[in-house]
């Protein structure tokens, strides 16, 4: 680690001597990268700036510990020698932070998908349930969500939503509720008041850009019919939903919700995009990380990452064993505090990776 930070304080050093050449100022587009990339290396450079202080001072502790004969003057200095360790194990796991990659995709918009899985009607009351709590939490950090496409089922539940959020760091904040959430309670359904256990899926997929996924037209396939509410009643009398497949990978995208058959076909493509992207992401993560990969890190649908018992009040995140038994308030939108400690969680272990390779 202390090779990297050698290489960077160095790298951002001969950055500042370019920024400092007057005729730089004048090609303004290289002025702006090389100003950019020497804004995201100064925070590094000063924490290890900090850390070098702290070091030469700990030696100094050390060696005045070895050599000083007063007792009282010793014990002060052994006194200091424990600060400074501490003041050093706490900017060392900075550092490593600060050197850990980040995730690219982490500030873009995306696209989230939420189907209801086992447990019939009440599956589809649940994943109604969830969509709802995602929105709040999206107004509450000013995101914007607009619904692609969107299936009902019984007792105004939601077979499924696909549905794009955009705003500030959206996919960063929930990249990790990607996989099955469980939910336990008494369906209002149910006669006898038993508690029954039904599974949403939810998939967040980052917003794909043209530039990122470009689909040739030759590999997809547009079908046009005509659109059609619950029941099979007519919605319009022209063919304006749209089904696209995607023929190298067989998927399959359908838009119906636009009497426009251009604004269903545009609202399709970006779904698709999207999941090719995610499709991508994932086959490079399996290539990079193979069987060390966290299988929340690839966005793996099966797994069954959430329990949400309203009995007991109570949400349990199965991948960091965490409960808390506030589940009114989170599907209420206050999802802060699951958002932070899964951050905080997974990029510790990011870390820990970093440091055994």
């Amino acid at each position: 680690m202390l090779k990297e930070l050698k290489e960077i304080s160095l790298k951002h050093q001969q950055l500042a001597e370019k920024l400092a050449d007057p005729k730089l100022i004048q090609r303004r587009d290289e002025y702006t990268k090389i100003n950019k990339e020497y804004q995201e290396l100064s925070d590094i450079v000063e924490l290890f700036r900090k850390y070098q202080k702290k070091s030469k001072e700990l030696d100094g502790a050390n060696e005045m510990a070895e050599t000083e004969t007063d007792p009282e003057l010793r014990d002060l200095a052994e006194s200091e020698i424990k600060k400074l360790e501490d003041t050093l194990e706490v900017i060392e796991q900075e550092l490593k932070t600060a050197l850990t990659p980040p995730d690219p995709f982490d500030g873009k918009n995306i696209i989230l998908e939420i189907r209801a899985g086992t447990g019939g009607a009440e599956a589809g009351l649940f994943a109604a349930d969830l969509f709802r709590m995602y929105s709040r939490f999206a107004e509450k950090k000013d995101w914007k969500v607009e619904i692609l496409s969107i299936s009902y089922g019984e007792l105004d539940g939601i077979k499924e939503v696909i549905a794009l959020i955009s705003g500030k760091h959206v996919y960063g904040d929930l990249k990790y509720e990607s996989g099955v959430h469980r939910v336990q309670r008494v369906p209002v359904t149910e006669a006898s008041g038993r508690i029954h256990t039904s599974a949403v899926t939810v998939a967040v997929l980052p917003e794909a850009e043209d530039v990122e996924i470009d689909i040739d037209p030759a590999d997809i396939r547009v079908d046009v019919y005509r659109s059609s509410g619950p029941g099979g009643q007519s919605v319009n009398t022209t063919d304006s939903a749209v089904r696209i497949m995607h023929i190298p990978t067989g998927m399959v995208v359908t838009c119906q919700d636009e009497k426009s058959q251009h604004k269903n076909k545009a609202k399709a493509l970006k779904i698709l995009k999207s999941r090719l992207l995610d499709k991508a992401r994932q086959e490079q993560e399996d290539r990079i990380a193979k069987e060390r990969r966290l299988m929340v890190s690839t966005g793996d649908r099966s797994a069954k990452i959430r329990t949400y018992n309203f009995p007991q009040n109570r949400v349990s995140d199965h991948r960091i064993n965490l409960t808390l038994h506030r589940l009114n308030y989170i599907l209420e939108g206050d999802l802060e505090e699951l958002s932070e400690t899964l951050k905080s969680h997974f990029q510790t272990e990011n870390i820990k990776q970093r440091s055994s390779t």
